[in-house]
């Protein structure tokens, strides 16, 4: 059967270029060209009207948390609200409505809606049972004195190696936990069951299917903050065939075990060899935290408080780690933070082989001397760049604590782009809006998109780093071609011989005003021609 796509454009991501049509045979890219041509090859048709909108390859997300994101979606979610009283209205009502439930768990809430950053145990003291609510960026919990008091956290608890309990003037644990520090609290949770997992990992593709996502690397596919191991379900859901999308897994690096993990790493690996649709060939570092609690790592101290944060991992140990998960022939995805992080990582990287694809995440800081390294070492730049405005998080508990020069080295991805730097792009979802148009904008324009909890900010649409800018071809091949490269998916690019995984959105965002790109939706979207959504 073959199906003509028409009535719009086509982004091929494929140099940047566009075309007028394409023509699609079993599943398969056939031809790529003028809408009369590609009729004429097959006279016998379907058609897909793009009523004008824009046909693009579908869009792959480097860097996400599908599994855990479906979960906290059905559990006490507090990522589509803001502010202390509504966050304590639907936790109040989760409370109600799941008198069964041991633990109150779930989470989603935003640091910049507590002063300093901070919620406090006792703004849960109404709850009848433990509590333990993640914060949206994962790298912090917010618990109650049930809690603390289960997990046996005291003022004499010391703080581990890799993160920092939060405590009151006296020194009482005041019901946040950071980093490593959520363990404490995370794993005495209720475990998921396996049908719980299967559940959320369908109920995540769904939603990504409706974004136009069509692939992705789990960045975490392990045991993390409390969460399980997500391999036997990804496994399970590649060998049944209900997982249609094409699926990275970076396996979780244990920073608590040195290089005796590699063989569980290669086993791990091994698991998933010869599956169609799940693959497991990438390895998780992450070296820091997060500067709004001074947990990521920095060259110079934190301004008003001090610290230069944390390297979970040895920087020296960490070479001979990289060099020998890089024999090993694994894909090295990095976690980092600050401008001291993304330094040791790179560092990791010389001697390492290019054709392993090795990323590094979020690049927050970069200092930059080190803006070259990424091209000269082959290492790709791994966007999120919904996080690259002026929002609360950024302006309140961030900034002041950064300081000049070290805040205008915030995501400099004109800078590495004109070094020649490889770009691959994603969500870290459920951390920030799955959404890829929604980067895209940011990475535009450097302003929060219309309609986002941010959006009304008072300095949010004023540019961040305007200098920074990417264009729209640049952005949009990063969360299509760059990514796919990265998970080493034969999608992303719209050219023949390729799978027709394929977005079709409801307008040509290339013919908007940069300002609403934002408003740009998918309609319909295809894996291996037929249509998952739309």
């Amino acid at each position: 059967m073959h199906t003509l796509f028409r009535g719009g454009r086509v982004f091929t991501a494929a140099g940047g270029g566009f075309a007028e049509a394409v023509l699609v045979h079993d599943g398969v890219i056939a031809a790529v060209g003028d809408e009369r041509d590609l009729a004429a090859l097959a006279p016998r048709h379907e058609t897909v009207d793009l009523a004008g909108g824009l046909l693009t390859p579908g869009f792959t997300d480097a860097h996400m948390h599908p599994v855990q994101a479906g979960l906290e979606r059905a559990r006490c979610d507090l990522s589509d609200v803001y502010g202390l009283d509504i966050y304590l209205s639907v936790i109040a009502d989760y409370a109600t409505k799941n008198p069964e439930k041991e633990w109150i768990d779930g989470g989603g809430w935003d640091m910049s809606a507590f002063p300093n950053g901070l919620p406090h145990r006792d703004q849960l003291a109404f709850l009848d049972r433990p509590a333990y609510l993640i914060q949206r960026d994962h790298h912090a919990a917010w618990v109650n004195a049930r809690a603390l008091e289960l997990a046996g956290i005291t003022a004499a608890t010391p703080d581990p190696a890799d993160g920092r309990i939060e405590r009151d003037a006296g020194g009482t644990p005041s019901g946040v936990l950071h980093e490593g520090a959520m363990d404490l609290v995370g794993l005495l949770t209720p475990r998921p069951a396996a049908q719980d997992l299967e559940l959320a990992l369908a109920e995540a593709e769904r939603h990504l299917f409706s974004l136009g996502i069509t692939g992705w690397q789990d960045a975490i596919v392990g045991s993390y903050a409390g969460s399980v191991d997500q391999l036997p379900t990804y496994l399970s859901a590649a060998r049944s065939g209900t997982l249609r999308a094409r699926v990275a897994g970076a396996l979780w690096w244990d920073r608590t075990r040195g290089l005796e993990q590699a063989e569980d790493l290669l086993a791990r690996r091994a698991a998933a060899e010869g599956l169609d649709r799940f693959r497991a060939g990438s390895v998780k570092i992450m070296q820091d935290g997060i500067t709004e609690n001074f947990t990521a790592a920095t060259l110079e101290p934190y301004c008003l408080c001090g610290g230069t944060g944390l390297s979970y991992v040895d920087p020296v140990e960490l070479r001979t780690y990289v060099a020998e998960l890089d024999r090993l022939g694994f894909q090295v995805h990095f976690h980092a933070i600050g401008e001291r992080a993304v330094r040791e990582a790179l560092d990791s990287f010389e001697g390492t082989s290019p054709a392993n694809r090795h990323h590094i995440a979020h690049l927050q800081i970069i200092e930059p001397s080190d803006v070259p390294r990424f091209a000269a070492l082959g290492v790709t730049a791994n966007l999120q760049p919904l996080w690259a405005t002026h929002h609360a998080q950024m302006d309140e508990l961030t900034l002041p604590f950064l300081g000049e020069p070290r805040s205008s080295w915030q995501y400099p991805f004109a800078d590495l782009l004109a070094r020649g730097t490889r770009f691959c792009a994603g969500s870290d979802w459920p951390v920030s809006d799955a959404d890829p148009l929604q980067g895209m904008h940011v990475a535009v324009n450097r302003t929060e998109p219309g309609g986002s909890p941010h959006a009304d900010y008072p300095t949010a649409q004023q540019p961040f780093l305007p200098g920074q800018r990417l264009d729209l071809a640049t952005a949009m091949t990063a969360y299509t071609a760059g990514s796919a490269w990265i998970n080493r998916s034969p999608a992303g690019v719209i050219e023949p011989g390729r799978p027709a995984d394929l977005v079709v959105l409801d307008r040509d965002p290339f013919a908007l005003p940069p300002a609403e790109i934002w408003t740009t939706r998918a309609r319909m979207t295809f894996v291996d021609g037929v249509a998952v959504h739309g």
